[in-house]
C-alpha cells in the first residue's frame, strides 16, 4: 500500500506495526496523535482516515525517516514533532491516540548504545514506558477518546487492562498473534 524506506537506527516495521496499523478506530475529522511513529508507517495509514494527524518521536533518525516516507508517498497532512512521550503536545488534547510501546523487558546487558534502544526497551519489567504513558494518557485524550496501543503478554496486559480501568476507560484486548514465547496484543481503551 506504502512505499517505505528504513534505516537501521530505526524500528523496522515488524507484525506488531500492521497489527497496529490495519485495525485503526480513527473516523474522518478527528485528531490522532501516534507517538512513537518510528518509520511513520502508522501514521501513513491513520492519514487516510483522517487529515488531522501529529507523530511524534525521540529519535531523531526516525522523525527524518518518517518525513522521507511522508514525501515518498505525497502525505502532506502529517506535524512531525520531536520529544518523549508526551512532551512535544504538552496543552493538546486528542481524539485517538496510537502507541506501539517499546514492551520488551530488557536487563542491563540488552541496552543498546543507540537511539533503536527506544523501539524495544521496556525496562525490567517491559512498563517502564508503558506506565509512564498511561498515567499521562487522560491528560491528552478528549472526553469520548479512544487509546490503542501494542504490547506483549511479557509485558503484562492484565496490568494495562487494570491501569486503563481505574483511569476512567473500558479497556479490551481486540488482537492477538502468538510469537516464540510471548503474544504480541492491540489493546484499545475507550474514555468513559
Amino acid at each position: 500500500m506504502f512505499k517505505l524506506e528504513t534505516d537501521q537506527n530505526v524500528y523496522i516495521p515488524a507484525e506488531d506495526s500492521y497489527m497496529l496499523a490495519e485495525n485503526l478506530l480513527i473516523e474522518e475529522g478527528q485528531t490522532v496523535l501516534e507517538i512513537g511513529t518510528g518509520s511513520g508507517i502508522v501514521a501513513m495509514y491513520a492519514s487516510k482516515l483522517t487529515d488531522k494527524v501529529t507523530a511524534t518521536d525521540i529519535n531523531l533518525d526516525a522523525l527524518l525517516l518518517a518525513e522521507k516516507n511522508f514525501k515518498l508517498n505525497g502525505i502532506e497532512n502529517i506535524e512531525l514533532l520531536s520529544g518523549n512521550l508526551f512532551e512535544p503536545v504538552k496543552n493538546r488534547k486528542f481524539d485517538v491516540i496510537l502507541f506501539n510501546t517499546p514492551y520488551l523487558p530488557t536487563k542491563d546487558e540488552d541496552v543498546i548504545d543507540d537511539d533503536l534502544n527506544y523501539a524495544f526497551d521496556g525496562g525490567v519489567d517491559g512498563r517502564k514506558v508503558i506506565d509512564l504513558f498511561l498515567n499521562e494518557l487522560p491528560n491528552h485524550l478528549n472526553d469520548g477518546g479512544k487509546v490503542q496501543l501494542i504490547q506483549s503478554s511479557l509485558s503484562d496486559n492484565e496490568k494495562t487492562l487494570d491501569l486503563l480501568d481505574k483511569l476512567g476507560f473500558i479497556g479490551e484486548i481486540a488482537e492477538s498473534e502468538h510469537f516464540f514465547f510471548e503474544d504480541v496484543v492491540l489493546i484499545n481503551g475507550f474514555k468513559i
